[in-house]
């Protein structure tokens, strides 16, 4: 993080086209603000940007300097400011979840369920539909002590009774 004054979170949503990282991205640098972190990924044909930005210029004035990329109303734009906040390291030990099956209501909710019951902290989450197959896959943040033999198990029976299929593996240092 750099002491650069404010941090505004800054979320770009609406109907894809080419061009809108680059032209967002260069209006936030012509405002001198600096990409701390950010998020970008398509949904279904609908583009979804989050950037948390650090630098002097205030809320309006990022607002005015992106009100261009709404104007046709294809993509909606917000913008507020966040407070400063180290992202501490994340204790515990790091998995990937995967599941993947015919696609249904209540995957996500029920299979991450069963990693919020241990205090457990998703990280990461990304789903894709292809026809009928769904995938998620999630990074995962255990706090130490949890038995991930049993969180494992209970993650399967409750993706069989789902119709999918799930497995929770450790990260290897190598992949962070």
């Amino acid at each position: 993080m750099t002491d650069a004054g404010t941090l505004h979170a800054i979320t770009v949503l609406g109907h894809d086209r080419p061009g809108i990282i680059a032209w967002t991205t260069d209006r936030l640098a012509g405002l001198g603000l600096n990409i701390e972190d950010s998020s970008m990924t398509l949904l279904r044909g609908h583009f979804a940007m989050t950037l948390i930005c650090a630098g002097a210029a205030s809320d309006e004035a990022i607002s005015e300097a992106l009100d261009p990329l709404s104007a046709d109303g294809t993509l909606t734009v917000t913008v507020r400011e966040v407070p400063h906040e180290e992202a501490p390291a994340a204790p515990g030990s790091q998995w990937v979840l995967t599941v993947h099956g015919g696609d249904r209501p209540g995957i996500v909710s029920t299979v991450v369920g069963q990693v919020a019951a241990v205090d457990g902290n998703i990280t990461d989450l990304t789903t894709r539909l292809a026809g009928d197959l769904y995938l998620l896959v999630a990074e995962v943040s255990l706090p130490d002590g949890v038995d991930t033999a049993a969180l494992e198990a209970a993650i399967k029976a409750a993706a069989t009774e789902l119709g999918v299929g799930a497995t929770l593996r450790a990260v290897e240092a190598d992949e962070l």
